[in-house]
């Protein structure tokens, strides 16, 4: 399916005025594709089906384009002068029936000079003098870029003296492929033969295999001339059928200029190829990071650690005074050099993305979201393993075995007690039996010992053998470094994940765009005979 070439400039705008604010491409490479131009002959003026040929003479002052027109015309309607004259106006010469009321903003009415006739063999044409191209006026060159691509067939008109301007070939160089060109050799009255075959061998270098040239003499009084040829060429142009070829290939050259384009932007993304190793390029970055930040973190992590030792009781029975008293103390882990170390880490990360061609400025724009989370990242991890592990003090197997010495000082003593206890009522049993003497103080004393013993030999354990809060506190505390810097981890490649995702969709988009270029293409793309008079005014 045919996709409007409008249309299409519409999407692109739309994308690069997004892919700019989402900084995948800077404001040269926007600014190139916003000022795509969209406008061509058909949208000129209103019309219903058919639309008049339009045909513009071109070329560089005095050379005597005005006149030509005024030749056409049977009458003055453009300004000329004798010695070297300057165009500053556009003249617009077309029949009555075609209504001009109003034109594109940026080309308006008011500075424009009309003038109509009742020709019906010149009905479908609509002629435009321009202004002088190398004028010293700015004003004329930019009346000249504006009117351009409404213009089917351009007349360059050079004079023998003036066939090698410079500015104007510029721009016949520049704007060759996009129209349909005649060349007209005025003031032949005062050329020579080799300056034709001079002009001709110009334009075959230029692109043109067989230019169609006329040599043409305004002054008065002068043998025939290639005028009238001309004028016929030009009525024989101006049919539906050359005008639909005109647009269709107007419209893929256009297309191919922006599938171009958008090509060339493309290649500002950055590759997949580059993205997949953005993860790897982090890891990497982040290992040589991570054991700089450790290193330095040793000795604050003892300090805390010390601090919540001696704070203990107040932060597990009363979190918030705690947290108080640690903060009161100013020895947070993350500082200011800290915070250094991670700033190179992430700028490292990000000029060496650089290199490999990405666009950093959607990398940079959601890493530093990351610059304030680290810290409390590391704030909040570590303060957490560090109450955990002053309300788990030890390692499991350490909390097993004086768990089990606390049931110990309860159960020995208990069963010392016990057979004490059993032991007097036997013995008093006994001695009622074989009147044998009751226990005596030796027994007393046994038993009490044994009581004793049973109570103070766990007591003792679990008082020699208690976790040092200091040591637990450091362990938690490096325990919650180490899930901090995971954590941030996981957040960088987090991003790095979404940064790949979304260079996908800026890719996926923009291939669409020229996919549909090229279908277009496909579609819209007419062939022109080589042999027909309009194959020798075109560049391929």
């Amino acid at each position: 399916m045919a996709y409007d070439y409008s249309s299409l400039v519409q999407t692109t705008k739309r994308w690069a005025k997004q892919a700019l604010a989402a900084g995948w491409i800077n404001t040269d490479a926007a600014q190139h594709l916003i000022d795509v131009n969209a406008r061509s002959p058909e949208t000129l003026f209103n019309h219903n089906g058919s639309r008049p040929l339009i045909v513009a003479f071109m070329g560089g002052t005095g050379v005597g384009k005005s006149s030509l027109l005024n030749r056409l015309a049977g009458k003055a309607i453009a300004r000329a002068g004798v010695e070297r004259p300057t165009s500053r106006e556009v003249t617009l010469y077309h029949h009555h029936s075609v209504a001009i009321k109003h034109l594109p903003e940026q080309l308006p009415l008011a500075q424009i000079k009309t003038a109509e006739h009742d020709n019906e063999s010149r009905k479908h044409v609509i002629w435009i003098d321009m202004p002088d191209f190398d004028s010293t006026e700015q004003s004329n060159k930019h009346q000249v870029l504006e009117w351009l691509p409404h213009i089917d067939v351009l007349i360059y008109v050079v004079s023998p003296e003036r066939y090698r301007d410079e500015k104007a070939w510029r721009l016949l160089l520049a704007e060759g492929g996009r129209h349909a060109w005649l060349f007209v050799l005025n003031q032949w009255d005062r050329g020579l033969t080799e300056q034709y075959e001079d002009f001709k061998q110009q334009l075959h270098k230029a692109g043109f295999a067989d230019p169609v040239i006329f040599k043409t003499a305004c002054a008065e009084g002068l043998q025939a001339d290639e005028f009238a040829a001309l004028e016929s060429t030009i009525s024989s142009l101006a049919t539906e059928h050359i005008v639909a070829q005109l647009e269709q290939r107007s419209s893929r050259i256009k297309k191919d200029e922006l599938k171009q384009n958008l090509q060339n932007t493309g290649r500002l993304l950055g590759s997949r190829a580059a993205f997949q190793q953005l993860p790897e390029l982090w890891q990497d970055q982040w290992q040589r990071s991570t054991q700089v930040l450790q290193q330095g973190f040793a000795w604050p992590i003892q300090q805390l650690a010390r601090h919540y030792a001696d704070h203990a009781a107040d932060l597990l029975s009363n979190p918030a005074a705690g947290k108080y008293a640690a903060t009161g103390a100013k020895l947070n882990l993350w500082d200011d050099w800290a915070e250094a170390r991670f700033d190179d880490a992430l700028d490292e990360f990000v000029s060496n993305a650089d290199q490999l061609g990405i666009p950093v400025s959607p990398l940079k724009k959601q890493l530093s979201a990351l610059r304030d989370k680290a810290p409390k990242i590391v704030q909040a991890q570590s303060e957490l393993a560090a109450r955990q592990a002053l309300a788990n003090p030890g390692n499991a197997l350490h909390r097993g075995f004086l768990k089990s010495m606390r049931l110990c000082e309860i159960i020995l003593p208990l069963a010392a007690i016990c057979w004490v206890g059993y032991q007097v009522f036997i013995g008093y049993y006994t001695s009622n039996m074989s009147e044998v003497a009751y226990l005596g103080v030796d027994f007393a004393i046994h038993s009490s010992l044994l009581i004793a013993i049973t109570w103070l030999t766990p007591f003792f354990i679990l008082k020699k053998l208690k976790p040092s809060l200091e040591k637990s506190a450091l362990r938690g505390l490096n325990k919650g470094l180490n899930n901090a810097i995971n954590m941030i981890d996981g957040e960088v490649l987090l991003v790095i994940e979404n940064i790949v995702n979304q260079h996908a969709e800026q890719i996926k988009q923009l291939d669409g765009i020229i996919e549909l270029c090229g279908v277009a293409d496909a579609d819209q793309q007419s062939s022109i005979d080589s042999n027909s008079p309009l194959a020798r005014m075109l560049i391929d």
